[in-house]
């Protein structure tokens, strides 16, 4: 499961970045806020199985 987390956090902070990226190429600036969220959660996302990780071992 938690490798199932990780890679879910990692794909979320790739569509964020593709969505942000976008956003900013057609000037859309709730796209870009949006992907700006969609990294961030991947990133609270990551952070939370690494804390996981770091007391199992």
């Amino acid at each position: 499961m938690a490798g199932e987390q990780k890679a879910k956090a990692k794909t979320e902070q790739a569509k964020g970045k593709v969505k942000e990226a976008a956003g900013r190429a057609v000037g859309n600036e709730r796209m870009t806020a949006e992907g700006r969220a969609e990294q961030s959660k991947g990133d609270v996302r990551q952070s939370k199985e690494k804390a996981k990780d770091a007391f199992r071992h």
